[in-house]
């Protein structure tokens, strides 16, 4: 079984939130990032199919190299292979397109997604 995990890059709850330019931007100076918990957890389910059946894992997020840390986290819990789509993630819609290219490309059995992200409760 070949399973795609879709996981996204969001600030850490505990982390100190500010903004710039009149409360516009996001700053993000100081701020940690992790796996979008609601992602973790499927990521977490995928990692049961790979020890009980053998799965391969990947995981694929949208996003700039700040997110490799991420990604690197996602292989360190058990993902075989890590997918970035080099791009900002400038909207849900956005990001959905390039998964789903992903999905189309990559001759998947399963894919998990999470419901929403903690960031901007966003979701495909």
């Amino acid at each position: 079984m070949k399973i795609l995990v879709c996981i996204s890059n969001v600030p850490d709850t505990t982390s100190k939130i500010n903004f710039t330019d009149g409360d516009t931007k996001f700053d993000t100076n100081g701020v940690q990032f992790v796996i979008n918990p609601n992602d973790e957890f499927g990521l977490t389910r995928a990692m049961w199919f790979k020890e009980k059946q053998g799965a391969t894992v990947h995981v694929a997020t949208v996003g700039e190299a700040t997110v490799e840390p991420t990604m690197r986290k996602a292989l360190a819990i058990g993902a075989d292979e890590g997918i970035r789509i080099n791009a900002a993630p400038t909207d849900g819609y956005y990001v959905a397109e390039q998964l789903a290219e992903v999905v189309k490309n990559g001759a998947y059995d399963l894919v998990i997604a999470g419901r929403e992200s903690i960031d901007y409760n966003g979701g495909m």
